[in-house]
């Protein structure tokens, strides 16, 4: 049994949809309800599975919930390495519009991913049970949140270098461009599940226009 959980050259279709359907259930029971207050049962029964079926593919809800984590970690993972910074650098891909609209457009972008999707509540489920899975959660950081900030460190460190900016530390001043642009919004709904994307969006593209401000030559 659990062969199936850690995947093999081949598995069933059978199986492979009712991991499918067991992940997608567990993202929704454990962003709604948090560790403790899911069980099995519920996933299973929002899985539309037989709750022996969910123990013979993952084992217990630990693994469970680690295969839920993971394959929201993938997708985050995946969001950061196509992140439009391409955008701002290549020739190829950058639209004709003058640098600071383009970091603005990168900086709505971010502010799209994070505001607008399930990534609020999934920081708040990993912070929360970091204690018990600090592995999941060191995991997290590492392939998300890190790599945005890595992918925006090189297209920064690439203007510099072109003569567009004047970035001297190009890791500062990722850090400075993110936290413009999605920091105190993020803050903010880390704790308030009001806030609204058009709120953040703003904040965002006025984020961008003062980085642009600071590290324009």
């Amino acid at each position: 049994m659990a062969e199936a959980a850690t995947g093999t050259e081949y598995e069933d279709p059978r199986i492979r949809r009712s991991r499918a359907m067991i992940t997608e259930a567990a993202a929704a029971e454990f962003l709604a309800k948090g560790y403790q207050g899911t069980s099995i049962d519920d996933i299973a029964a929002t899985a539309g599975v037989a709750k022996r079926t969910v123990y013979n593919i993952y084992g217990d809800k630990e693994q469970v919930f680690r295969a839920m984590i993971t394959a929201a970690i993938a997708t985050a993972e995946s969001y950061s390495e196509r992140l439009g910074t391409s955008g701002l650098t290549d020739r190829r891909t950058r639209s004709e519009a003058p640098l600071e609209e383009r970091l603005v457009d990168i900086a709505r972008d971010l502010a799209q991913a994070i505001h607008g999707g399930p990534v609020i509540r999934l920081r708040r489920l990993v912070i929360g049970e970091a204690e018990r899975f600090p592995d999941v959660a060191i995991e997290y950081y590492r392939r998300a949140p890190q790599l945005v900030m890595t992918r925006l460190a090189q297209a920064l460190a690439e203007l510099d270098a072109a003569g567009h900016l004047a970035v001297p530390d190009p890791e500062l001043a990722a850090e400075h461009l993110a936290f413009l642009a999605i920091g105190a919004s993020l803050d903010r709904a880390m704790f308030d599940s009001d806030l609204q994307l058009d709120a953040a969006l703003t904040r965002a593209e006025a984020g961008a226009r003062a980085f642009y401000r600071a590290y324009r030559r």
